[in-house]
């Protein structure tokens, strides 16, 4: 297919944009070697879906009169994917110039070949935190399109309260569970500088948004236990017993190592005594799901074995659940009295969430008994 023309039309934007705005930025020579590298076939899928991120990010740099620093220039990416913080954060400190504002394209960096290489979707967040930890900034501010966190999802519950204050720790345990104001991987780089993060939103910028950090000293609401509350659709939980299991060694171990085989890994593992399941994603398994079952009856020898699909996991997540008596029990006789069935439990033993599986068909059902029971009463 020959994309020239929706090339002309796109670069032609950049240079629209550009003009209207009286800016000096020859940018032509770089979309014409960006063209003939596509026309040549010599661009990887990675580097392409990066360059609309670096133009904007030039034009704003030009028109701030700020420093435009290329993500590609700073952000180290390991063989295995991963990004190498030490060596991102040296490079960075040598590319900043002391006393001037810098704009820096997200969601991309280099791997140790100097090819580019993407974050997953909402990778700019991380190279936010990437860059506030590489400088030690007071605060990250990471202004979106929303006033701060919700405490739910607006799509299933009708306008949800935002959250004022969340923990590090509560916001990974709302992030892994469902919820997307922020990509997951861009707590750990601020948390390891205690660095607070400030959600704000574009659209109203006066709004003081959610601040994020390890801790706090009062609290807004003594008497509501619930931070947020989200959750996810289509897993599937694997389920075991075996008399005796619990003098058994190694039983569990036996199914996590058919699991890591086929490069498959585990959210949750609820147990009992003579039972344990395991809970991952539907599209994780289904592929070789027979193969699967049948390597974990024959490594693990179980009593009986079964596997019970279109499961959504809901997450209660409140840094106040800890060591109050009678929450789960308040949580899953709301949930009971609305005809919900409670398909797997899981908690840690901080108590900063509870995790419970519903049919699918219950997913915001169950969302909103929460929501309704505990937050708008």
């Amino acid at each position: 297919m020959d994309c020239s023309a929706i090339f002309d039309m796109v670069a032609s934007r950049y240079l629209d944009i550009r003009d209207e705005l009286g800016l000096e930025l020859a940018l032509e020579p770089e979309l014409l070697a960006l063209k003939e590298r596509i026309d040549a076939k010599s661009v990887t899928q990675d580097e392409l879906v990066s360059r609309g991120e670096y133009f904007s990010a030039k034009l704003m740099a030009a028109y701030l009169g700020f420093q435009f620093v290329d993500a590609a220039d700073w952000v180290r990416f390991s063989m295995d994917g991963t990004v190498d913080q030490d060596a991102s954060y040296e490079a960075l400190r040598h590319q900043v110039l002391k006393g001037y504002g810098a704009v820096i394209p997200g969601f991309y960096g280099v791997m140790p070949d100097g090819s580019i290489h993407t974050f997953s979707r909402g990778g700019s967040d991380i190279t936010g935190a990437l860059a506030a930890a590489a400088l030690d900034a007071d605060v990250y501010e990471n202004w979106t399109d929303v006033s701060g966190i919700l405490m739910a999802d607006p799509r299933i519950v009708d306008d949800p309260q935002a959250i004022p204050e969340v923990t590090y720790d509560e916001l990974r345990e709302l992030s892994y569970s469902g919820a997307q104001v922020l990509h997951e991987d861009s707590i750990f780089p601020v948390r390891e500088k205690n660095i607070p993060v400030n959600i704000r939103n574009t659209n109203d910028p006066a709004a003081p948004g959610t601040m994020i950090q390890a801790s706090f000293a009062g609290d807004h609401d003594p008497e509501r236990f619930i931070t947020g509350i989200t959750g996810k659709k289509d897993f599937s939980i694997i389920s075991l017993s075996k008399r005796g299991m619990s003098n058994q060694v190694g039983v569990l171990r036996r199914v996590l190592t058919v699991l890591e085989r086929h490069n498959i890994s585990v959210d949750y593992v609820p147990n009992g005594i003579d039972n344990v399941s395991v809970v991952l994603p539907t599209a994780s398994v289904e592929k070789d799901l027979y193969t699967i079952m049948a390597e974990i009856q024959k490594e693990a020898a179980p009593d009986t074995l079964d596997v019970h699909h279109h499961i959504a996991v809901v997450a209660a997540v409140g840094r106040k659940m800890a060591f109050r008596p009678g929450i789960s029990g308040k949580i899953f006789a709301a949930l009971g009295e609305s005809g919900i069935n409670i398909r797997m439990i899981n908690q840690g033993p901080d108590e900063l969430n509870i995790i419970f599986g519903v049919d699918n068909k219950d997913f915001k059902k169950a969302i909103r008994v929460l929501y309704n029971s505990f937050v708008t009463k």
